[in-house]
């Protein structure tokens, strides 16, 4: 079968050839994971954008040309999980009380002895209604999730396809408590009991994972993706202090919320994150400093106040244009009750000047508090691109490809790996949207709390 775009021999921004090797492929469903699926949809939206009509399958061969390239990657690597046996000794369990969790693929060669921490993301829970809503589902539960999870982007194990990190111990941590991994107190009524433990369990996995060689580390990165972004601000240094004899750098991927006026002039993320905050005890876990600083220090759960106290080298890598953010901190359904903003959401050429106009603002909000990392050390780095997405390092489209974003030629995988080997100052913003033509832009409606 030979494929080609329409129209025919027009890469797609110079880039992708307009024809591919002839091949047989293997049904295509059953090459996709959940976050490819979505992926899909994000390349189709964006090759719509520039006007190529192409169908679900040229997609999905855009979207796996790399995997079909590399005699390396026959296969996606699923990593089993492994439960904390003891953690319930030290009360770090999950929002329903059971056990926590990670997945650790084991480093090799040169890599043996680095290490990579990677947080799960998956929204909050601000009150004990959608707090026991959430414990009945994989975000409050490890008895619900998946046991096996696909290590893709930043946690590849394809040298093509994650050239500084690919034979690094890959670990990623996951996420059941509601509270970006900061919580530590209790609710009980009598029928329900609901543990809030989100620091308990980050302690009990770093001491489950230390033994096992966690402990020699020479090198070591915390990541994580949304709300597992936003625990990298809230645990780098901690996890510097847990590995003094470790090269330890801190990177977070779409989890600079930003304490920001909604277009109802009201700060609706901040009252949602104040009652989390209070409801899950997670003050107490807040950087010390910046609670000093503040007169109202639950305002230290935003990145752009706790940042200013990190100590270790940290990297952000964010769009100015998140899609989560735009839904629910600029445009929150509070704020737009009569769906003024729905076509805007779910198509760019729908959003009206006035619109376009906040979006932008935004934008320059969000860099503006960032502006001190922009400024400031060079130990410390950015990529903040104008896509419209959210979350890119877990996604092979968006981490490294030959479709990749790209800021001045420089993929987000080139940019995090000059970053931290110290290769290039690495700090990269991207000119406003519509200029960036290497985005796969989406903005939909369904991107929810669970999405994160």
């Amino acid at each position: 079968m030979l494929l080609l775009l329409s129209p025919p021999c027009t890469s797609i921004n110079g880039v992708i050839p307009c024809f591919f090797p002839p091949f047989n492929p293997p049904p295509i469903r059953a090459l996709l994971s959940p976050p490819e699926l979505n992926s899909v949809k994000m390349m189709g939206l964006t090759l719509a954008h520039y006007g190529y009509s192409v169908s679900f399958t040229v997609v999905v061969v855009l979207l796996l040309l790399p995997r079909f390239c590399s005699a390396d990657d026959d296969e996606r690597l699923m990593v089993p999980m492994t439960l904390v046996r003891d953690a319930d000794d030290a009360g770090a369990v999950c929002l329903d009380g059971s056990l926590p969790a990670y997945h650790l693929r084991r480093g090799s060669g040169a890599g043996a002895t680095n290490w990579l921490l990677q947080f799960e993301g998956g929204g909050w829970c601000n009150d004990v209604d959608s707090c026991l809503i959430r414990a009945g589902t994989r975000r409050g539960s490890t008895t619900l999730m998946n046991k096996q999870e696909v290590f893709s982007g930043i946690l590849s194990n394809n040298v093509s396809l994650n050239p500084d990190f690919y034979n690094w111990n890959r670990v990623k941590l996951r996420y059941c408590d509601g509270a970006s991994f900061t919580g530590d107190s209790q609710f009980r009524n009598e029928s329900s009991v609901l543990y809030f433990r989100g620091q308990r369990i980050w302690d009990a996995i770093i001491t489950d994972l230390l033994p096992k060689g966690l402990a020699d580390a020479s090198k070591a990165l915390l990541s994580g993706c949304s709300a597992g972004g936003l625990s990298v601000f809230h645990h780098c240094d901690d996890f510097s202090r847990k590995l003094p004899n470790a090269t330890v750098k801190c990177l977070t991927d779409a989890g600079f919320f930003l304490d920001a006026k909604d277009i109802s002039s009201n700060y609706t993320m901040r009252t949602f994150y104040e009652d989390l905050v209070t409801l899950q005890g997670s003050e107490k876990n807040l950087n010390e400093d910046c609670k000093a600083s503040l007169a109202n220090p639950k305002l230290c759960f935003f990145p752009q106040y706790a940042l200013r106290y990190i100590t270790a080298p940290f990297f952000l890598l964010n769009s100015a244009y998140d899609v989560y953010q735009i839904n629910h901190i600029l445009v929150p359904p509070s704020a737009d009750v009569q769906g003024l903003w729905n076509n805007c959401k779910t198509q760019l050429s729908e959003c009206s000047t006035a619109q376009i106009n906040l979006l932008q603002g935004f934008r320059r909000e969000m860099l503006r508090a960032m502006l001190f990392v922009y400024r400031g050390s060079s130990r410390d780095g950015m990529f903040i691109n104008s896509c419209f997405s959210h979350c890119q390092s877990e996604l092979q489209p968006t981490w490294l490809t030959l479709e990749s974003p790209t800021i001045h030629n420089k993929t987000i995988a080139e940019a995090v790996g000059d970053w931290y080997f110290g290769r290039n100052v690495t700090k990269l913003i991207d000119c406003p949207y519509p200029c960036d033509r290497h985005c796969h832009n989406l903005i939909p409606q369904t991107v929810q709390n669970d999405d994160l």
